[in-house]
């Protein structure tokens, strides 16, 4: 039971783990934190957070499990806010997309209660934001990584451990530097894709037309350029090293497919595709065995 839960940032990600745990009735109070009064307002009704925080000194203080939900780039000036506030049992964690750089920052904000904190990514979300996103199930059968450091006290992952299973979730531990360069093959270079590719179509002087005919493929392959322009936009500079690594491996990879295209070498092309597709294929099929029960192994830190 969890008596005092702050949200930092009652959005999608945060509003969804306030709603989960007040659901199986393990919270008593849920105070939000946000910098928007009209979401906060409406994370109330929608009955996410039982109050708003007229201040955050004021919500942090005497809280016993604080969730900094807010992108990464906000990270710095909440953790600012949090540190004097702490007391011996609290327990701090993120939900950010990013880990070394969080990790940079706590243990600066922290100082002597950095073993209070539990660096931590869920690996679920959505394109929409704000309050009216946030189910309660929205983590159910879903990764949560948490990216632990050998100082972080084994009480408070076991804390955030604990939460993160009682909503749904199912938790694996990551060094942060593998976590950063995993997501940001996976999860950051895709979304830098989308991205680009809405934003040059954008640009063309025919671009109405484009969008027009634009089919299924064009909405499945850029559904995630309707996310957060301000967290990927916070995500791609914090894990900018990683990213940019991914990014020069990527435009290497279609240069040679375009010398392909040019070349009129359609066997080259035919072995290319065949690999993604069969390689997507048995990626989705291990997506459908691990939900019928089968484990992963867990990458120790």
């Amino acid at each position: 039971m969890i008596d005092k839960l702050v949200i930092v940032g009652v959005g999608l990600i945060g509003g969804s783990f306030a709603l989960a745990l007040k659901r199986k009735g393990l919270v008593k109070r849920v105070v939000g934190v946000g910098r928007g009064r009209a979401n906060l307002e409406r994370a109330l009704q929608l009955g996410l957070i039982d109050e708003i925080a007229d201040a955050p000194d004021a919500a942090y203080r005497g809280a016993d499990f604080i969730f900094v939900a807010t992108p990464v780039g906000q990270m710095a000036r909440v953790f600012a806010q949090i540190a004097p506030c702490l007391d011996d049992r609290t327990i701090v964690t993120d939900g950010g997309s990013t880990k070394s750089d969080v990790v940079v920052l706590a243990r600066a904000a922290f100082g002597s209660r950095f073993a209070q904190f539990v660096p931590a990514h869920p690996i679920a979300g959505a394109e929409l934001t704000g309050a009216e996103a946030a189910r309660a199930e929205l983590y159910e059968g879903k990764k949560l990584v948490i990216a632990a450091l050998p100082e972080t006290a084994p009480g408070a992952i076991l804390r955030v451990r604990q939460a993160w299973e009682a909503c749904g979730a199912r938790v694996f531990e990551m060094a942060p530097d593998l976590h950063d360069q995993t997501f940001a093959a996976v999860s950051h270079l895709p979304h830098v894709l989308a991205f680009a590719l809405v934003d040059e179509i954008a640009r063309k002087p025919h671009a109405e037309t484009l969008f027009q005919y634009a089919a299924s493929g064009f909405r499945d392959f850029t559904r995630i350029a309707g996310s957060s322009p301000e967290m990927w936009r916070d995500i791609s500079i914090a894990n900018r090293t990683a990213l940019l690594v991914e990014i020069d491996e990527y435009l290497m990879r279609l240069q040679a497919v375009r010398a392909m295209i040019a070349a009129g070498d359609a066997a080259a092309l035919d072995m290319v595709f065949a690999n993604a597709r069969d390689a997507r294929r048995a990626w989705l099929d291990s997506i459908e065995s691990q939900g019928k029960g089968a484990s992963l192994p867990v990458r120790d830190a």
